[in-house]
Formats: C-alpha cells, sequence, structure tokens
C-alpha cells in the first residue's frame, strides 16, 4: 500500500512540474525575444510569419491543454478502480 501511494504521489508531482514547465515556455514564446524574431516580412505559404507563429502557437497550446485533461481523467479513472477493490 505505501509503493502505491508514494507512486501515486511521484506521479502528481510530474504532471503538476509539467504543467508549470509548459505554462513558462508559454510566457518565454510570447515575450520580446521571440516575437520579434518572427515578426519579420516574410511570406510563409501566403502568410506573414508573425501569424503563423502565433496561431501554430496556439494550436500547439491548445493541444497540449488537451493532453494534460486527458492525463487528469486517466488519474481519476484509476483512482476511482482502485477504490472499489
Amino acid at each position: 500500500m505505501r509503493n502505491r501511494l508514494h507512486h501515486k504521489l511521484l506521479r502528481r508531482l510530474q504532471l503538476r512540474e509539467s504543467w508549470i514547465i509548459f505554462f513558462i515556455m508559454g510566457i518565454i514564446m510570447m515575450n520580446f525575444p521571440f516575437l520579434h524574431i518572427f515578426n519579420k516580412a516574410n511570406i510563409v505559404l501566403g502568410f506573414p510569419i508573425f501569424f503563423l507563429y502565433l496561431f501554430v502557437g496556439w494550436a500547439v497550446s491548445i493541444f497540449v491543454i488537451y493532453l494534460f485533461t486527458l492525463a487528469i481523467g486517466h488519474n481519476e479513472v484509476r483512482q476511482r478502480e482502485n477504490r472499489k477493490h
């Protein structure tokens, strides 16, 4: 039982650390150096690079949040199954 609690605690810490890491990465990606790098007059597939940078970053952040919600849902289902047994 103690080993299971230890495993659950480590898993939850890893999830929270992942949230923090991706949050900080999002903040860094939306600050001066990166915005300045992509704020050029170049065009890719008919779209300005800055436009693509913002919208691709937005889509990636939504996908990451989706993955985190799947992980949280999976942990909740696993916890309910463990309580039943």
